[in-house]
């Protein structure tokens, strides 16, 4: 069983213009084995910026604070270090990496995780019977990576990264973006095979409920301004859905 605890954590971020500015304002957060957690909230509140902190991305800076991954510190590890201690982000955003294909990128990525290079006939297995479940066609595999890819396919194959790669906690940013009501039922059920393994917890950030019809949360945290304004169960999405975050937003701007 494995525990993601995130305790007072402050992160900026650096723009463009090499100017920062404070995006989280102390955040606290648990996310353990065989639990689902949803964060919401509008625009601009730093559930991305949450992510990439996590991941380690190097713009995101954190000056305050502690992640712990299973009481290991994870801000003194390296971004490869933490994956392979078994963090996953899907990104909302996911790069195009030409000249470099699906099915290289996987294996490269299996190695990296593994500490081995599986052999090529157990991993041409594994990705076929991934990509079935996912209903990717199997010329999938010799395309550069989300290179040209719809909006579905680059979601699908972060859903195929997530199975392929087993880590213990993965955090979704926004796996619903412009995803179709076809592509959206297909990566849900790619989530909820994750989470039926109850070694595995789940951080799923989005704007929107209608993921959470189908991957149903234990928990739903309302993010404002760079922290948690109210945390509840699957009925605060509901809330949510009926009225909107203003009044979260105005209880932050009157605080």
């Amino acid at each position: 069983m494995s525990t993601l605890e995130i305790r007072d954590l402050h992160a900026s971020v650096t723009d463009a213009a090499g100017e920062s500015r404070e995006v989280l304002r102390g955040v606290d957060l648990t996310i353990s084995s065989g639990q689902t957690h949803a964060i919401m909230g509008p625009n601009g509140s730093g559930k991305t910026t949450l992510a990439y902190a996590i991941a380690g991305h190097p713009r995101y800076t954190v000056t305050q604070g502690s992640i712990t991954l299973d009481g290991v510190d994870v801000l003194g590890m390296s971004v490869d270090a933490r994956a392979r201690a078994g963090l996953f982000l899907a990104m909302q955003y996911p790069v195009e990496v030409p000249g470099v294909s699906v099915s290289n990128f996987l294996r490269t990525a299996i190695t990296a995780v593994r500490g081995e290079a599986p052999k090529i006939r157990t991993f041409g297995k594994e990705l076929r019977e991934a990509m079935d479940r996912l209903s990717i066609d199997g010329s999938f595999a010799q395309r550069n990576l989300n290179e040209g890819f719809s909006g579905g396919e680059k979601k699908r194959h972060e859903i195929l990264q997530l199975e392929l790669l087993n880590p213990k906690i993965a955090i979704l940013d926004e796996t619903d973006s412009g995803l179709d009501i076809d592509a959206l039922k297909v990566v849900a059920d790619g989530i909820n095979r994750f989470r039926a393994d109850p070694a595995h917890g789940v951080l799923l950030i989005t704007h929107y409920t209608r993921i959470l019809r189908y991957v149903q949360p234990d928990f739903v945290h309302v993010f404002v301004a760079g922290r948690i304004a109210q945390e509840g169960g699957p009925e605060l999405a509901e809330e949510l859905e009926t009225s909107g975050y203003e009044r979260f937003v105005k209880g932050e701007a009157a605080a």
